[in-house]
């Protein structure tokens, strides 16, 4: 039997594809250690899709959130409040669409970030922004809020902690492209 070196290239694909299916699957645990709070739960999904993006870089940090926002839209309990297509309709809907942008904007800063600590976690504080931004709108008018309202109740109390996430992502990014290399 002839046995020939793998495709350099396919090898490639199929680690991008690992990539983006590790870090969906990490947004689907984050969304179980969970803090349920009303209107919006704490959980640790923007951690997860602000390393998405440092490590995978914009488009398959990307991927990842479109694919864990794709089980939920099939209807799988994968959101923190476990309720399927619904959660994209509720107050949480905007910020699940939000991991999109989220990671792409905080990989396409951290990708020109190179390995500063400070410059990543400025990508993170701006996918962090992008959550907001997406978010807020829909919970004001899911809720029947105003903007003012709807910052106070889907943002003030997350501020702080989404700020440490940033950092935490930063700080973690090296290790985790390295944990993600040597699985290659």
């Amino acid at each position: 039997m002839l046995r020939t070196l793998p495709d350099p290239a396919l090898q490639r694909q199929s680690a991008r594809l690992a990539g983006i299916a590790v870090f969906t699957l990490a947004t689907v645990v984050a969304a179980r250690l969970a803090i349920p709070l009303e209107p919006v739960p704490f959980t640790l999904q923007p951690l997860v899709v602000l390393l998405a993006g440092m490590v995978l870089g914009a488009r398959d940090g990307a991927f990842s959130q479109i694919a864990y926002v794709a089980l939920i839209a099939l209807g799988l309990p994968v959101d923190a409040n476990m309720r399927g297509s619904s959660a994209l309709l509720g107050p949480t809907g905007g910020y699940l669409i939000g991991f999109i942008a989220a990671a792409f904007v905080t990989g396409l800063i951290a990708e020109r970030a190179g390995t500063r600590l400070w410059g990543r976690w400025l990508a993170g504080v701006a996918g962090v922004a992008v959550i907001y931004a997406f978010g807020v709108p829909l919970l004001a008018l899911t809720r029947g809020l105003t903007l003012e309202q709807a910052w106070a109740v889907g943002v003030a109390p997350f501020l702080a902690a989404d700020l440490v996430k940033a950092l935490l992502a930063a700080a973690l990014t090296e290790g985790s492209r390295a944990l993600l290399l040597r699985g290659r």
